[in-house]
């Protein structure tokens, strides 16, 4: 499997992580948006709502728009998703310091909820357990 094939299947089980994680579904209850997710090679239109991932479909969907979008290089995620990961790797605002990452749309959304979103993205860390 490729990093990038890899990233892509760590992506797709993003939703039944989250699932197994109430907690952080409850600190988005207030949360509903439509994003673009993933990496570079192969992103996923994401529907949230009320902090749930309720649909998540391989980009590029003729005609779906998006609010915000957060891509980085499948190198990227994979060292974002080490136990322990090394500066500047650590973080998604890190990744886009060192041009690993791309945030672009109306970033409001994810800026408002920042550490949802970081939590969220870092669950393939540890296959969902926080």
């Amino acid at each position: 499997m490729t990093g990038s094939d890899a990233v892509s299947d760590a992506f797709t089980h993003l939703p039944a992580m989250l699932e197994r994680d109430p907690a952080l579904i409850h600190r988005a209850r207030l949360l509903d948006v439509d994003c673009l997710l993933g990496s570079v090679e192969q992103a996923f239109h994401v529907a949230i709502r009320a902090g749930r991932i309720t649909d998540m479909t391989p980009a590029p969907v003729l005609m779906r728009s998006w609010t915000f979008a957060y891509r980085a290089t499948p190198e990227a995620w994979t060292a974002y998703w080490q136990p322990m990961p090394a500066a500047g790797w650590h973080d998604l605002l890190a990744l886009t310091k060192r041009g690993a990452a791309t945030l672009e749309g109306d970033i409001k959304p994810f800026m408002t909820h920042l550490q949802y979103f970081k939590d969220l993205l870092a669950l393939p860390r540890t296959g969902g357990a926080r």
